[in-house]
């Protein structure tokens, strides 16, 4: 057998690597661990808080334009003028709120909306029209629902129609807030 002394500097060496080694892993194994913990707490926060979503069709032309990417977030309180997300037969529609419960609704055949007898001021709407409306003028909203209208009023299927009619809590997705994409149209909504 070949004995061959080792120095103490040789050991030193070897004991430093070991230790490089561990701490190397180490900090391998926590940074996997913190971006482990973000990636879960980001997707908890668009599934519950902030669902992100992708515009299709032209329902709400003027306003959101099919492709956009937008957030929205949960809540139970709409304004007239707010833009909702909201489920309709496994899919998810984005329309105006026009009406909430107990107000009244009269829409002409100019296509001119009336809520509680008072004309809605509508900048965003590009061209009145009745549309695709079979429900009996003027309409109560009923309780607890919510009365929608997209942008694009000669195209859009919405509460005028009895086949969606009036919105109720459980199907909000939330409230559209901020277009994401594209970005040179980044900005609210």
């Amino acid at each position: 057998m070949n004995d061959i002394p080792i120095t103490s500097d040789e050991v030193s060496d070897e004991l430093e690597r070991v230790r490089y080694r561990n701490r190397f892993w180490m900090i391998v194994c926590n940074t996997f661990y913190i971006l482990m913990g973000v990636t879960a707490t980001a997707v908890l926060v668009v599934v519950f808080w902030l669902p992100v979503l992708r515009i299709y069709g032209h329902s709400m032309d003027k306003t959101l334009n099919e492709g956009d990417i937008v957030l929205a977030v949960k809540g139970s309180e709409f304004d007239t003028g707010d833009v909702l997300a909201f489920y309709y037969n496994n899919k998810v529609l984005v329309k105006r709120v026009i009406a909430v419960s107990g107000d009244w609704v009269e829409i002409t055949t100019e296509g001119e909306v009336y809520v509680n007898q008072t004309k809605l001021e509508e900048p965003y709407v590009s061209e009145l029209a009745l549309g695709q409306s079979n429900i009996t003028y003027p309409y109560q909203v009923p309780d607890g629902q919510i009365f929608v209208m997209g942008d694009n009023r000669i195209s859009s299927i919405d509460s005028r129609n009895t086949a969606i009619g009036g919105i109720s809590q459980e199907q909000i997705v939330g409230k559209i807030v901020m277009r994401v994409w594209p970005l040179n149209q980044l900005g609210n909504i």
